[in-house]
Formats: C-alpha cells, sequence, structure tokens
C-alpha cells in the first residue's frame, strides 16, 4: 500500500500586473476504495477573494478561484497531497473480468448503454480511416480473441511503437496527428488508444493525475513521465469496471498511476485552467514543478 505525496506548482509570469479571469482547477482526487486522500491543500498567491468546490458532471472534485479584479505581476498555484493508495493491479481485471466479457466481441448490458453511449462514441473525425485499420490490426478475422489481451496489445504497440516526447505547450494532439507524426505526449497517447478502443466499440474515458515510480522504492524498470502530470486512460469492461490502461509505460491497472479526475476528452480534464486581462505579450512564462514522493507501508 503506498503513501503518496504530491507537491504540484504552477507559476505564471508576466511582464507587468494584469488581472485574474476566474480560474478552474482540477487539483484533488475523489476518495474511493482505492484512494485515500489524508490531505489536501491548495495555496494561492496572490490570495484568492472568493474560491468554492463543486462536482462536475463525471463527479471530480473542481475549485472555483476568483480575485474580483486583483492585478499582479505573477500567479501561483500550490497543490499538495497526501494520500494512500490500494491500486488493483493487473490480476484483478482477469480475476473479476464478466465471463460474458472474456472475449471479444461482447455487447454491453442494456441497462448501461445509455449511460456509456457518449464514452463509445468516436471523438474525432476519421474520413479516410487510418484509426479504424490501426485499431482493426490487432483483430483474427473470425476468430474470437480474448479482451484483455486485445486491450493489452494496442497498449503495448503504442509503447512500442511511438516515441514519447514530453511537451509543455497546452493541447493535446488530436490522434490522427499522433498516428501520422509517431510521436506524442502521454496525454496523446492516451486520447490515441481511448480513440481506437472506441472504434472496436469499448467505452473509454481520460484520467489525469500522477505517475509515482516504483524504481525509487524496489528497483522496478523505471516508468516514462515518474514524479510529473500524467495522462492515461480507462476502459469499461463488465465486472472489472474502469480498468486503467497506460499507453506511455505499456501499464494494465499499474500502482503507478494516482488518479485525480476522468472525464470523456482531454480538454476537460485540464488540472489548470484560466486566463488574465491585458495585452497578448503580457504573458512571459509558465514554469509546472512536480514533485511526488513515496514509501510503502
Amino acid at each position: 500500500m503506498p503513501h503518496v505525496r504530491v507537491t504540484h506548482a504552477t507559476t505564471y509570469h508576466y511582464a507587468r500586473p494584469v488581472r485574474f479571469t476566474p480560474h478552474r482547477l482540477m487539483l484533488r482526487p475523489r476518495d474511493s476504495h482505492d484512494l485515500r486522500v489524508l490531505d489536501a491543500t491548495i495555496g494561492i498567491d496572490p490570495p484568492a477573494s472568493a474560491i468554492r468546490w463543486a462536482h462536475d458532471v463525471f463527479a471530480n472534485s473542481v475549485c472555483y478561484v476568483d480575485w474580483n479584479g486583483a492585478e499582479a505581476d505573477r500567479l501561483g498555484i500550490v497543490s499538495t497531497l497526501d494520500c494512500e493508495h490500494y491500486p488493483s493491479g493487473p490480476a484483478l481485471p482477469r480475476e473479476t473480468l464478466d465471463p460474458l466479457a472474456e472475449t471479444y466481441p461482447f455487447s454491453y448490458a442494456a441497462d448501461e448503454i445509455p449511460d456509456l453511449g457518449r464514452l463509445i462514441e468516436r471523438q474525432y473525425p476519421d474520413p479516410e480511416r487510418k484509426l479504424d485499420s490501426w485499431a482493426r490490426r490487432f483483430l483474427r478475422r473470425g476468430t474470437p480473441i480474448r479482451t484483455l489481451n486485445l486491450l493489452a496489445a494496442i497498449t503495448q504497440a503504442i509503447h512500442d511503437d511511438f516515441r514519447y516526447e514530453a511537451r509543455t505547450e497546452e493541447g493535446t494532439n488530436p490522434p490522427l496527428v499522433t498516428l501520422e507524426q509517431g510521436s506524442g505526449a502521454c496525454r496523446d497517447f492516451a486520447v490515441l488508444m481511448m480513440e481506437c478502443v472506441r472504434v472496436l466499440g469499448f467505452a473509454a474515458r481520460f484520467v489525469s493525475g500522477y505517475l509515482y515510480d516504483e524504481a525509487l522504492v524496489d528497483g522496478a524498470e523505471r516508468v516514462v513521465g515518474g514524479g510529473a502530470t500524467h495522462a492515461w486512460c480507462q476502459v469499461y469492461l463488465p465486472g472489472a469496471g474502469w480498468v486503467e490502461f497506460d499507453p506511455t509505460n505499456g501499464l494494465i491497472a499499474g500502482r503507478n498511476l494516482l488518479r485525480v479526475c476522468v472525464a470523456r476528452t482531454a480538454e476537460q480534464a485540464v488540472p489548470v485552467a484560466g486566463g488574465y486581462i491585458g495585452r497578448r505579450d503580457d504573458f512571459l512564462s509558465m514554469d509546472v514543478d512536480v514533485k511526488v514522493e513515496m514509501k510503502v507501508g
């Protein structure tokens, strides 16, 4: 049972004092059977005049911050989390998967379809069906394939065949761009996998959070993006529920993944979102620093 402490600092620098628009922060995980939040604090400088919390449509914890016209040439937001993580591990999905879903293709239950519908829908155009071709190459014509083996093969193929490139700029590349370039950041790989499994009829959603590195504790193979903000995806499997897949590292239900929020699209899960009122050239830089400390208890 890892105990994980995360310090996530985001700092914006401006050439002159600017006014900040309301900001939307998605930095606090939701308590669950696999994740216990022991402490969660957010420090804001300059101090906000109004802070409120709400749950969004996906039941994520969202912090809304407003300065009511205050001006400053720097904005700092520091989130500190102390969590105990109880991940399922890759064996549990195989043990709990509904027997009717063990082989692909399978059908979701009729009473689940209304809730999963938008998460099954393709989100990006694919006029030449390039994503279709890439996703369907994992199928055996006329022969059923084990569902978890299929998803593991897609996860591993993205990990093996695509080049990871860290990117600090905002935004996520469309899956066709990632496919054509053969490279991307973790959020690009997550979106690519989501769209590919949706091609095959699976419900999928985007996950934003942190990746802690087991190599810091037990000498395991180091992971890409450890000790930083990270993105991966979940696929809904009857019986097993929402199973995590990290194509950046080829992980399935790995204990390395500390979930903060889930959403239908990557744009709905931005950790810090907001703007300022001023001139375009007032913005100088944004610095993000994430420190992840852990111990196994």
